[in-house]
């Protein structure tokens, strides 16, 4: 085989599986969602709900939070508040026992193990028939308990996801580009329900069905591991698009990659551990959704390098692949120049998209080197701004993920 028709070999695949990952999917799972939906069962329904908001040092945003939950329209007597607290070191734990008078406990973990490891600790002391986990810089619509919990009344429901809403006060470029990227995402999970299961959940708001949940390793991203091990349990998780929280974006670009790693390398992990589900024969069309969203999704970067290696071994001989080469360098020099105008302190809104695209695939080569590397996550730094003084507790808001 020749070196030219090698080359043009690695340029077509690679654009066939970038097609396919990010149009060829979302068509596929429109298809499957109109052809043979699975739609949920839903009835009034008004189980015993346990709040979990895991934290770490989140005293800047955790009174407002804990306002926002009591403030919930639900039976008070059937709602139960708990704090995990992953061994603050600021003023969260005393915080959360202000709200003691109110309901509120507050579960300290003796030992610093990470998010997964104070979720499981907080569940094994919670009363709830469904689990609610939440995080503390994320705001609830009134109704959100209301419109999650007709969905358990479908005995094959394991795990109700809300929707998150990203805000961006700031209207920054790292906050356009992850609106986009989210409104994106929202639109495959409104299908991925219809069609079979989540493949994951909003961190800041997902139900669990007591019975169904499963305590997790403690580097597991719990998120999205969550929607796996129901389909394990032959349950699934669906998405509820009318119960509504709202979250702010990252606004800089160097913590929205530091959180993205992490998250990619904590999916890796648990792809990993999980990797019969990734056998169609087993995961039938969850294992499909599963290697499409996830798997090829982050090999995006692979496809990309592939691309632009073949253009440019291409280029001196075609006219075609030239303006292919120039194009795709033109895209990653939008991108550098975006990276160096947040730097210097403006934004443009044209190289948003650009810019997060890159921070995106650059998260997910890194991640794939730390986890084949061995290393593991657990534990989670809050990626916001410190509290700049303890009365901002309370009118704050939030500010970053934490899963």
């Amino acid at each position: 085989m020749s070196l030219r028709l090698l080359a043009e070999l690695m340029f077509w695949l690679g654009v066939a599986a970038l097609f396919y990952t990010h149009a060829g999917y979302p068509v596929l799972l429109v298809i499957v969602s109109r052809l043979r939906p699975r739609p949920v069962r839903k009835a009034d329904l008004n189980p015993g709900v346990s709040v979990i908001i895991t934290a770490y040092n989140e005293e800047r945003d955790l009174a407002a939070k804990l306002e926002n939950t009591l403030a919930l329209d639900y039976d008070p007597e059937r709602l139960e508040v708990i704090v995990a607290s992953d061994c603050s070191t600021d003023r969260t734990d005393e915080i959360a026992r202000t709200f003691a008078p109110r309901g509120v406990r507050l579960h300290r973990q003796p030992e610093r193990l990470g998010k997964t490891a104070a979720q499981n600790e907080a569940v094994a002391r919670s009363r709830g028939e469904v689990i609610l986990f939440s995080d503390a810089t994320t705001m609830y619509s009134p109704d959100v308990l209301r419109v999650m919990m007709p969905n358990f009344a479908d005995p094959s429901v394991g795990c109700v996801a809300g929707r998150l809403v990203y805000v961006d006060p700031a209207q920054s470029a790292v906050g356009r580009g992850a609106r986009s990227y989210w409104g994106y995402e929202t639109f495959l999970k409104r299908h991925e329900s219809r069609a079979c299961s989540l493949i994951g959940a909003s961190g800041c708001l997902y139900a669990v069905r007591r019975s169904a949940y499963v305590p997790l390793y403690h580097e597991a991203c719990s998120d999205f591991l969550i929607a796996t091990v129901m389909v394990e349990q032959g349950l699934r998780a669906v998405y509820e698009p009318d119960a509504v929280c709202t979250e702010e974006t990252n606004r800089r670009a160097d913590k929205e990659l530091r959180m993205r790693v992490r998250v990619i390398t904590q999916t890796f992990t648990d792809l990993w551990r999980h990797r019969a589900m990734l056998n169609p024969l087993r995961g039938g069309f969850y294992a499909v959704q599963l290697l499409s969203h996830k798997v090829l999704r982050y090999l995006v970067p692979v496809f990309l390098i592939a691309i632009l290696v073949a253009s440019a071994l291409l280029a001196p001989q075609s006219t075609f692949y030239t303006f292919v080469l120039i194009a795709q360098l033109g895209f990653y020099a939008a991108a550098l120049a975006a990276w160096a105008l947040e730097h210097a302190g403006a934004h443009s809104r044209l190289l948003a998209l650009p810019q997060y695209f890159m921070v995106a695939n650059v998260a997910s080569l890194i991640a794939c080197y730390k986890f084949l590397r061995g290393e593991r996550y657990a534990r989670w730094e809050p990626i916001r701004e410190a509290a700049p003084a303890p009365q901002a507790t309370t009118t704050a808001l939030p500010q970053g993920r934490e899963s």
